[in-house]
């Protein structure tokens, strides 16, 4: 399966290499010495990192689940990546929520009852809210189903269907997922032609409905599904997209290689630190009670890192703001970070819907003709080893 994954993501390394320069992960820095790499502040720079780095919540393809629904697959091995580095980000949003960023996992049990209730609502299982299982039922209308890769598109806003699914109560942070979940994604038109626009006036909404009208605002999980290139992301991309792992809201990016996805949640010059969800592992639901479970499949403690400009170019960036305060500081920083990026912005903020052209991304001025004119985001019946032909490719947001 490692020799596997190697022909699927092809040139990855693993460890800390020799630079100096600071990391970046999820909104953390760490800096690393710029005196020789022997030195202690560095050894504890790179240490402070690794702890930081294993204590993110790992998922990888599992076997021996219950069948999915009608299907006879009883494991996601080779076509589950995309599912699965998505849940890595949301349990990485819900670990910020209920325990804060600067936690770390216990190096000793009893573990936390937060941390343990998070690791079973991710079981694989139709019992567990965010399983695979639920995942893809949820992505019905997006054409997730089982054996197929889907893109980040898709992914985002199946998510925001299996949220809304799971909206069963009325005290918010009883909820699963106790924040709202606002796609920022192309612009009052559709779903295409621009740089998709976060517009303050519907996270709001976004945040009262999640609410259903009990407060003003509320948690919110951001999720920006992207199209940066055609075959390659365009290299005026790359700074922006490092950028965004400094904000204190950072939640990483879903993507990888065509056709394997991972979850990169941190840099270093041109280097992206990513969790890898192509190792199987035989499938483990965690009850919520059980303090003295063994998480240790949910951890990696092995570094991995590819170059950032080899990264296919359909991603998503996610970010989580606790509060009011936190989102206007994310606008703040977002604006900013739009402001430098010489006309070419991920993606920028407006206090309300503005109909006049939105900026364009410069992948959307190249030809479309043959395209479909409907908005299916279909998917592609094969194994992630194989690749994918860009379902997104074309899906210009």
């Amino acid at each position: 399966m490692r020799r596997l994954q190697e022909r699927v993501l092809g040139s990855t390394r693993t460890g800390i290499s020799s630079s100096t320069s600071d990391i970046w992960l999820l909104g953390v820095c760490y800096r690393i010495s710029q005196e020789s790499s022997g030195d202690a502040s560095t050894s504890n720079g790179v240490q402070a990192f690794e702890r930081d780095f294993s204590s993110r919540i790992l998922m990888t393809y599992r076997k021996g689940f219950d069948a999915i629904e009608d299907s006879k697959y009883t494991s996601d091995v080779n076509w589950g990546c995309m599912l699965r580095s998505s849940q890595m980000l949301a349990a990485q949003a819900l670990l910020f929520h209920r325990l804060g960023r600067s936690w770390r996992k216990p190096l000793q049990k009893p573990l936390d009852r937060e941390y343990i209730e998070i690791l079973h609502h991710f079981g694989d299982s139709e019992a567990s809210p965010f399983s695979i299982h639920n995942l893809l039922q949820a992505g019905k209308a997006y054409d997730l189903a089982a054996g197929s890769w889907v893109g980040p598109y898709a992914m985002c806003r199946t998510w925001e269907t299996l949220a809304r699914f799971k909206r069963v109560v009325t005290d918010l942070e009883d909820q699963p997922l106790p924040m709202a979940v606002y796609i920022v994604s192309g612009d009052e038109d559709g779903e295409r032609g621009g740089a998709p626009v976060l517009c303050i006036e519907d996270a709001s909404r976004h945040c009262c409905e999640f609410s259903r009208g009990q407060a003003d605002w509320t948690p919110i999980l951001l999720l920006v599904p992207l199209v940066l290139g055609l075959e390659e992301v365009n290299p005026r991309y790359i700074p922006l997209l490092q950028a965004t792992f400094m904000f204190p809201q950072s939640l990483g990016i879903l993507g990888g290689k065509p056709g394997a996805s991972t979850y990169i949640v941190g840099v270093q010059d041109e280097k992206a630190f990513f969790l890898d969800p192509h190792d199987t592992q035989p499938v483990v639901n965690i009850s919520r009670d059980d303090l003295e479970a063994d998480t240790s499949s949910y951890h990696c403690n092995i570094v991995r890192h590819m170059s950032l400009d080899s990264i296919d170019p359909s991603l998503a960036i996610g970010f989580y703001c606790r509060d009011k305060d936190d989102f206007d500081d994310f606008c703040l920083r977002a604006s900013k970070l739009a402001d430098e990026s010489n006309g070419a912005p991920l993606f920028t903020v407006a206090q309300k819907h503005n109909l006049s052209k939105p900026v364009s991304h410069p992948e959307s001025s190249a030809s479309t003709d043959g395209l479909q004119n409907d908005d299916s985001f279909g998917v592609v019946a094969m194994s992630d080893a194989e690749g994918h032909a860009h379902e997104d490719e074309w899906q210009l947001l």
